[in-house]
């Protein structure tokens, strides 16, 4: 069994308050982008085997594909085992969700693979207890997250869109980010019901102006980089440019693929992923 894991980037990413239990709560318009990770997925009589092709990705009980496997046969007391390949794409600690989009995947699979008959709600409700953008990685496409992140409305699509990814050579925490995020000091948070608008009327412009991610205050003065990709970005003819969850991908929204081409061609360098692909 085939399972395609597609990679997300954030359209918006607001804060809005925060739990008791630390966590955030979140306001989130988030878009699956044509690049994705290949899960093959088989039958063994007993345990998980996890492959992977890249060498630094863990194939234990830390790789999230590997947990999502085994919260559903403990769950659901399954007493066969699992093989998993996963061929990476989606570069990691990229703000991607390439972690989150496998583990969807490999829940899906399960699903299917032993015949467990779980409803989409359902595997939202396991995947959550993986991480917060594993529920949008089940259901995918273009939605709006709320809560932290298990809260998915579908939005009209927003399809067919020429996007440049560009990951620098290093990851950021996700943990870390949020950690440095203070609340109390922002002043102006994402008007969220004009985005979605503005994405509904195939409205770049617009898109540009409401598109926001507040995670941007913490991350890009840490990281200069980030800002002067963002610029490059800008100046090549990108009409949003914005950082990807908690970074430290910036992705750009070209409406012409040539001068989306010549971008990834100067971007290209310092060890820069540079990546051109679309939204699905």
């Amino acid at each position: 069994m085939l399972i395609k894991a597609f990679a997300k980037i954030n359209l918006s990413l607001d804060i809005v308050g925060k739990r008791e239990d630390g966590y955030h709560l979140l306001e989130m318009v988030m878009q699956n982008v044509d690049l994705h990770d290949d899960i093959v997925m088989e039958e063994m009589e007993e345990g998980i085997m996890l492959t992977c092709n890249k060498a630094y990705v863990p194939v234990d009980e830390r790789n999230i594909a590997y947990k999502a496997a085994k919260l559903l046969m403990d769950t659901k007391g399954i007493s066969k085992g699992v093989r998993i390949d996963i061929t990476k794409r989606i570069p990691v600690a990229a703000g991607l969700a390439g972690g989150s989009a496998d583990a969807a995947a490999v829940l899906k699979g399960m699903n299917e693979l032993f015949d467990l008959k779980m409803s989409t709600e359902e595997l939202m409700v396991e995947g959550l207890k993986l991480g917060a953008d594993v529920p949008y990685c089940i259901v995918g496409g273009t939605c709006l997250c709320e809560g932290v992140g298990e809260v998915v409305t579908q939005l009209k699509p927003f399809r067919g869109y020429t996007i440049l990814l560009v990951k620098p050579s290093f990851g950021v925490s996700t943990k870390e980010a949020y950690g440095l995020f203070e609340l109390d000091k922002i002043n102006r948070h994402v008007e969220t019901e004009k985005l979605i608008k503005a994405m509904e009327d195939d409205d770049l412009n617009g898109v540009n102006y409401y598109s926001r991610n507040l995670l941007e205050n913490v991350v890009l003065p840490r990281y200069p980089i980030l800002k002067s990709i963002k610029k490059m970005l800008s100046r090549s003819g990108s009409i949003v440019t914005l950082m990807s969850g908690s970074g430290p991908t910036i992705y750009g929204i070209f409406r012409d693929v040539s001068a989306a081409e010549n971008a990834a061609r100067a971007l290209n360098r310092n060890n820069n992923e540079v990546i051109l692909t679309s939204t699905i």
